[in-house]
């Protein structure tokens, strides 16, 4: 058994998973000792001014000090800390990497989309097993990206990442509240275009099922439930009519902010930008039925994604 850390360190969010690892007779065992996210918005402005913001560094780097020492208090063993889409962007990544080094004393990794995506898958579909003949989409729906990543029981097959996320729209085009038509239409229009991009690599058109990780889908997905709080266990393996999501993602868009703070599901640090996920969530699914002429109608929400696949890699 192995002790190991990973940290998922997005656009929106800083996550923590210290885990213990098992591998006998070609399986894997994945076990939870500490799961923590903090919202830190450390794209906090990266798609306007192409740089981090001192204010989002500093909130990032507060998280990680936490962290460092959560992961020595629990003595893991092997530490693996990933930045994906703000710090691909950033002109000034350096300076978050140099910091992040001195913090954890390990390299953080700036990943491609593309290992961003396999990552997502590996961590998703290490939890829900994929049947022989299923070729799975995993929608890895973040802050600044969205990875489409299509796979069968043998492993990953296509995948490409897109630079379409609930911040990064959010910041671009829904800047009222409820954002208007208008600016719904517009970041419609980046969302269509974006899928466009995703199916000259990946085609959608093949896939089975569609699996929606991360917090955007799950707190959607805990919308279209009506739970009376965040339950983990309720959300993940949930599979809901592409109706009921659609229909879900619609009302967080157009709710006013005050009534999404309101819910008793919704963490505060998606607050603003959730009405964002639910218009790419929404559109996906949309393009989906229609690319696979109706074979797909239902979508499976998933807690594991890349960040499980992080703890994966390393033990």
């Amino acid at each position: 058994m192995t002790r190991v850390a990973a940290i998922d360190c997005g656009t929106n969010s800083i996550r923590l998973l210290i885990a213990d690892i098992e591998r006998s007779n070609g399986t894997t065992a994945l076990t939870d000792v500490v799961r923590e996210m903090r919202v830190v918005r450390l794209g906090q402005g990266v798609d306007a001014t192409g740089e981090l913001a001192p204010e989002a560094l500093e909130r990032t780097f507060a998280a990680t000090a936490d962290y460092a020492r959560l992961i020595r208090d629990h003595g893991a063993t092997k530490v693996r800390f990933v930045a994906t889409s703000a710090s691909r962007d950033a002109r000034n990544r350096q300076v978050f990497v140099d910091g992040i080094r001195n913090l954890l004393g390990v390299e953080p990794e700036v990943i491609s989309g593309d290992e961003e995506a396999a990552l997502s898958f590996a961590g998703a579909s290490s939890v829900l097993p994929i049947l022989d003949g299923q070729e799975v989409l995993v929608v890895d729906l973040g802050g600044g990206s969205t990875e489409f990543v299509l796979g069968t029981a043998s492993g990953v097959t296509a995948a490409k990442s897109v630079d379409i996320g609930c911040v990064r729209l959010t910041e671009r085009h829904l800047r009222d509240d409820p954002p208007t038509a208008r600016q719904i239409a517009a970041a419609e229009a980046d969302v269509d275009a974006a899928i466009t991009r995703a199916r000259q690599d990946v085609p959608l058109e093949r896939a089975t099922a569609v699996v929606g990780v991360a917090g955007s889908i799950t707190t959607i997905t805990a919308h279209a439930l009506g739970l009376a709080e965040y339950s983990p266990g309720a959300i993940h393996g949930a599979e809901l009519s592409l109706d009921t999501v659609r229909a879900a993602s619609t009302g967080l868009l157009e709710m006013p902010r005050s009534q999404r703070a309101a819910l008793p599901y919704m963490h505060p640090g998606r607050v603003d930008v959730i009405g964002a996920g639910g218009l790419v969530w929404r559109r996906v699914l949309e393009q989906l039925g229609e690319l696979t002429g109706g074979r797909i109608t239902t979508a499976t929400a998933s807690e594991h994604d890349i960040l499980d696949g992080i703890a994966l890699s390393i033990g």
